[in-house]
């Protein structure tokens, strides 16, 4: 069982991997946690983008030499094959390192999985450690791999008041964590130059039906796409089994029947709330369909 110190080092990888929100796809976002043989952290480290060191790697490389005999704590799976980088389980391998926490299995290993093959190599592994608790981050990477379609998250703004530049407020907030931006502008990365161009390309804007084109983004590797206001509200309202996670800025008006009529139909079937922030001009709903278990 994982123990006190390790369930801390696991937090700090979920936190660790939030910073690759926005850039690493097609990768997932991960983080690492190297721990020396005693239990203090040695070496932290993050998944960038494509093309670049995967969390392991740079955290064994802060680390050094003392990850010899140590921990690596690590929210998913070290990967199991060569790619345009190591496989990070022989890189750990070749650190020295004696035993592995891992949050989530990775669905895309090859073979019989990194964590299989370091338990065959002798080394100490425990997996799904705070599963639930990663997949905060990590949760709209595996739903896109699984359905081979990105993760969509649509936001507008419900109330009287003028939408635009409640939308665009929401594009600003929401759109560091998302590959694609969908608004009443161009369609547009995310983090603009974020992503790697050689393992990632814009797609066409939305102009027709709304699952092929998920697809054809899916395959030209977005992950995650955020859609803001009205623009394309007929395609999504009629493929709401294709929204992933709803966000509505509600407008804070007077307590009476007006308000009850503004929002009706703010949670759509499927859908269950998932948090509430108010703010000085009123508040935002966020929606979300149940994350499947990893």
């Amino acid at each position: 069982m994982a123990s006190d110190v390790e369930l801390a080092a696991m937090r700090q990888a979920i936190t660790l991997s939030s910073f690759g929100l926005g850039t690493t796809s097609p990768n997932p976002p991960v983080g690492c946690v190297i721990l020396d043989r005693h239990g203090a952290t040695v070496g932290v480290g993050y998944h960038r983008r494509k093309g670049e060191a995967h969390a392991e790697v740079n955290a064994l490389s802060a680390a050094g030499d003392a990850a010899r005999g140590g921990t690596a704590v690590v929210t998913l799976e070290p990967c199991n094959h060569i790619g345009v980088t190591p496989a990070c389980r022989q890189e750990l391998i070749n650190a020295g390192i004696t035993r592995v926490v891992i949050s989530v299995i990775d669905p895309t290993s090859r073979g019989d999985g990194g964590a299989a093959v370091l338990t065959d190599y002798g080394i100490d592994v425990e997996i799904n450690v705070l599963p639930d608790e990663t997949l905060t981050v990590l949760g709209p990477w595996l739903a896109a791999t699984r359905r081979r379609r990105p993760y969509l998250t649509w936001a507008y703004a419900l109330g009287k008041q003028d939408s635009q530049p409640v939308n665009n407020q929401l594009a600003a907030d929401l759109r560091s964590r998302t590959d694609l931006v969908l608004s009443d502008k161009a369609l547009e990365e995310g983090v603009p130059g974020g992503h790697a161009p050689e393992h990632f390309t814009l797609p066409d804007d939305l102009s027709a039906d709304l699952r092929p084109w998920l697809s054809a983004c899916y395959a030209v590797g977005s992950r995650t796409i955020l859609a803001v206001g009205t623009r394309h509200s007929g395609a999504l309202h009629g493929n709401l089994d294709c929204i992933d996670e709803v966000v509505v800025a509600v407008e804070k008006a007077p307590p009476t029947d007006d308000l009850a009529a503004g929002i009706v139909g703010l949670t759509p079937a499927g859908f269950v709330l998932a948090d509430i922030s108010p703010g000085s001009t009123g508040v935002r709903v966020r929606l979300r369909r149940p994350t499947p278990s990893p």
